[in-house]
């Protein structure tokens, strides 16, 4: 087994003894989530995820990757929420913030994420992007009736047909869907286009590693066999019951300790530009599973050192209600070195000759020790370095952390009631059958406060 995840907690305020008392709660937890006999566990799809996955559709994801790759210079991925968050946590993660912009330098097409939003102007800039260029399109929604991802499908649809016909744009659309019911398998089935699984058993959050996220990611060029590679050494290591020697575990432990003591804010801080739609997916994960009944951590992404120029201010000497992650990244996948100006008018001498990895380290040392100092508990989670295996880890790592911390909080982590609030109302006021006893009342209500 290859260097895993490690956890450091030496900055954490932890008085003696803490620890020792979370041991019940945490294992409870741990027995509850592995004999799947808590809340949600019909959706525990993910849990054995690496050696339970269907190697069949697994190569056909590869082979439509390559197919894709060979006919087609971008990939557009219409999905919303676990429907599109992980896989470009995964593209950028590997390969960068610039991914698009590189990918003549290696074995991948541009991938462009629609269906998350309702801006015209989104939809039609990825559109311009694409310009005459030849494009694939992969829409993921196991209903194919969210609204998002419904209106980017048939925009694209549209396009897809009027430049290669309907015999060609069938060639190019691929659906990621129920297994066997929904309007889009029903429309995917009629008109021919190839299909992947949303798993029942595993809900959108937890569903990166599944049809989901790997076709976008492999499109993409990354290696998803070391992604899943990745994902199962890390469920093995934490199969394992010890609070001391599973991180999965003492995360939780922490994370609850952390809410007994008044800090129900928690900061996922990272040092490279690389881990931004990684704190996204994170955002969602969290959020997602635990923000119900009153309860929860509420999650924040941070990135620094961009971001210690503005929250940094708060997270100093704001209200003392929240808590550190860092995520710290050990290796770059580049040696810069500062060069030396004989002039040395930006005073930046005292640099010369440091990689800037040496610096980003010593400002995130610098950092910590500062906010601890202020009062700010800090974990530090490293990652030896940014590649497909790590990926693959330290996505099955926050998956079993949240599991185990959703529990020790007294929710059902794996499900989102609070979602559909949101839906009820849009689908009134825009007119949608079945929801016509809601219009006046809401609309009524907007006067009052527009």
């Amino acid at each position: 087994m290859e260097h895993m995840i490690q956890l450091n907690i030496k900055n954490a305020g932890l008085r003696e003894g803490e620890l020792e008392k979370m041991k019940p709660i945490v294992g409870a937890a741990y027995e509850t989530l592995m004999q799947r006999s808590g809340a949600g566990s019909e959706m525990l799809g993910w849990l054995n995820l690496p050696n339970e996955y269907d190697r069949e559709e697994f190569a056909r994801i590869q082979a439509a990757a390559k197919r894709i790759q060979q006919q087609s210079e971008v990939l557009v991925s219409i999905g919303i929420g676990g429907s599109y968050l992980g896989a470009r946590a995964g593209i950028e993660y590997t390969m960068g913030p610039f991914a698009n912009q590189l990918a003549g330098k290696r074995e991948g097409v541009e991938v462009y994420f629609a269906g998350s939003n309702i801006s015209s102007d989104y939809v039609q800039n990825i559109m311009d992007i694409i310009g005459d260029r030849d494009f694939s399109v992969n829409v993921i929604s196991k209903s194919g009736t969210t609204t998002e991802p419904a209106v980017a499908f048939r925009l694209f649809k549209a396009k897809l047909e009027e430049k290669y016909g309907k015999e060609g744009a069938k060639q190019r659309i691929y659906a990621t869907t129920d297994a066997k019911k929904g309007a889009l398998r029903g429309l995917a089935e009629r008109e021919g286009y190839e299909t992947f699984v949303v798993p029942d058993a595993t809900g959108g959050r937890f569903s990166c590693l599944t049809a989901v996220g790997l076709l976008p990611m492999a499109a993409a060029g990354m290696d998803i066999a070391e992604v899943m590679r990745g994902c199962g050494d890390a469920c093995e290591k934490y199969n394992n019951p010890d609070l001391m020697t599973n991180d999965t575990m003492l995360y939780a432990a922490l994370r609850f300790l952390m809410l007994m003591k008044g800090k129900s804010v928690e900061i996922l801080a990272n040092y490279e530009p690389s881990l931004t739609m990684f704190g996204e997916w994170y955002k969602q994960l969290m959020a997602e599973s635990e923000g119900k009944d009153g309860k929860g951590i509420f999650p924040v992404s941070a990135n620094f050192s961009t971001d210690l120029h503005s929250i940094g201010q708060f997270i100093q000497d704001g209200a003392r209600t929240m808590f550190e992650t860092v995520l710290w990244v050990e290796e770059s996948r580049q040696d810069l070195t500062v060069p030396h100006d004989p002039e040395n008018v930006d005073g930046l001498n005292f640099a010369s000759g440091r990689t800037m990895q040496y610096m980003n380290e010593k400002a995130m040392k610098g950092t910590l020790l500062a906010h601890v100092d202020g009062g700010v508990p800090n974990l530090v989670l490293t990652v030896d370095k940014l590649n497909d295996y790590t990926f693959g880890e330290l996505v099955y790592f926050f998956w079993k952390s949240l599991a185990l911390s959703g529990y020790m909080i007294g929710v059902n982590p794996f499900d989102q009631p609070g979602v559909e609030a949101y839906k009820k109302n849009m689908f009134a006021l825009l007119g949608k059958p079945g929801y016509e006893d809601m219009k006046d009342e809401l609309e009524a209500r907007l006067k009052d406060v527009n």
